[in-house]
């Protein structure tokens, strides 16, 4: 098996099982009901689900353990109360609904871990033009920060497409080396939105290519610790056998060392 066809191969083995995908999507629309229900007196504009599930980019539990579920509350807020009122407010709704499950606070979210899924519930609010705004946690000048949760998903679509729908693989894959080799030391939405960025008018032929060209263009800053240097060189490095041993016709070993830095599932 060459590399690209492992790649390949273990890409669509990142993907969600129908078992999990159907048990997250009846989660969700239970959620839904029961946001419905408890606020029930008109305080909520809205509530949805947006970020990486929705993308199908979404890694299954079995390979990430922090995989979770984004999903946002809009709050109608009259009174103009703080984040922290509106998040007391989604507290005591999971413990409403959810008192067996673990829920505890992650600013700005709200987690709600169930057996099969983690979600990360995000209070929000709206102005009069239908913007979003959600907890700040960097500006000290302001409370809320404004944000566009969906409109990253048309970009990754279209990026896709015109990469011969190679690129969500890549997301896939290199989602799977920053979770189990760096110790998930990237954002996972602003790791997507880097290879999207990043490949949107540059194609490549092969989804190896990617992920090659990927690992060879991240860098690291002068505080990075050293362990996370060392991880990111060493990636170098065998990305650089890897090449070696398929220009001399030695695949076995390319694929040997490329399973170094995405382990069979």
């Amino acid at each position: 098996m060459s590399v690209n066809s492992y790649l390949s191969t273990l890409s669509s083995e990142l993907v969600l099982s129908s078992t999990e995908n159907t048990n997250i999507n009846t989660s969700i629309t239970t959620l839904s009901q029961r946001l419905n229900w408890y606020f029930n007196n008109g305080e909520l504009h809205k509530h949805f689900q947006f970020g990486s599930n929705t993308r199908g980019t979404i890694l299954p539990r079995t390979v990430d353990s922090k995989s979770d579920v984004d999903y946002m509350v809009v709050f109608k807020n009259p009174n103009g109360y703080k984040p922290e009122t509106l998040l007391n407010y989604l507290k005591n709704f999971m413990h409403k609904y959810y008192s067996k499950s673990e829920i505890y606070r992650d600013s700005p979210t709200m987690v709600l871990e169930l057996n099969h899924i983690k979600f990360e519930l995000v209070p929000a609010v709206q102005d009069d033009w239908g913007n979003l705004s959600i907890p700040s946690k960097t500006n000290l000048l302001s409370d809320w920060m404004s944000t566009d949760p969906t409109g990253f998903n048309q970009k990754l679509i279209t990026a896709n497409v015109n990469n011969n729908y190679r690129l969500k693989p890549t997301i896939r894959l290199m989602k799977y080396w920053n979770t189990n080799k760096l110790g998930h030391h990237y954002s996972s939405y602003l790791l997507e939105k880097w290879i999207v960025d990043k490949y949107n008018y540059f194609t490549k032929s092969s989804i190896k290519e990617y992920v090659y060209d990927s690992i060879e263009s991240m860098s690291y800053n002068w505080n990075d610790s050293q362990t996370f240097k060392d991880k990111i060189d060493r990636a170098k490095e065998i990305v650089s056998n890897c090449k070696s041993f398929e220009a001399n016709d030695y695949n076995a070993l390319a694929l040997k060392e490329i399973k170094k830095l995405f382990p069979e599932i």
